[in-house]
């Protein structure tokens, strides 16, 4: 058999979180289409979901053109089957993970991010699945005081903590 592992860069557009993740079903990209708009309805998206029988085609759904190609080209360049790709603007994971997570087509979810990612990918004859990601960079250190005091008024400022 033979074995490949491939690092493939994905395309964050500015101002946006992706949501990368592993799924089963063909009502996907429906299915995740009315959580986001029954979730956040001012949210911008895009969704693509890759078969991996039949017509084996990606799918998609959103109210946003370009977020759902950008998800098409960033799935087109991972090359596996049974993923989705959601990109979000005006709303972030954190308001719609449990939503996903309770999805019956959801297997698991990736990582939801707006950092740098890489997508690691292994190809073997029958095709391409995902094996993990690289999300962002590593630890630098652990927090002061001080960085903690920031991290505290940060979440308080954007309105997740009272």
């Amino acid at each position: 058999m033979n074995l490949e592992i491939h690092a493939i860069s994905v395309t964050i557009p500015e101002g946006c979180n992706l949501i990368l993740g592993q799924t089963h079903f063909i009502k996907t990209a429906e299915d995740l289409y009315e959580i986001i708009v029954t979730t956040v309805p001012r949210a911008q998206f895009g969704i693509a979901f890759t078969e991996a029988s039949g017509p084996c085609l990606i799918r998609t759904e959103g109210n946003d053109d370009g977020l759902v190609q950008n998800c098409v080209s960033n799935l087109q360049a991972i090359g596996a089957g049974h993923v989705f790709c959601i990109l979000l603007r005006e709303a972030y994971p954190i308001n719609i993970l449990n939503q996903l997570k309770a999805c019956p087509e959801v297997c698991r979810i990736f990582c939801a991010t707006a950092n740098p990612l890489q997508v690691i990918v292994a190809s073997t004859d029958q095709g391409w699945g995902v094996l993990g990601v690289i999300d962002g960079f590593p630890p630098k250190g652990v927090e002061t005081d001080e960085d903690r005091r920031q991290r505290r008024e940060f979440l308080r400022n954007i309105g997740y903590k009272r």
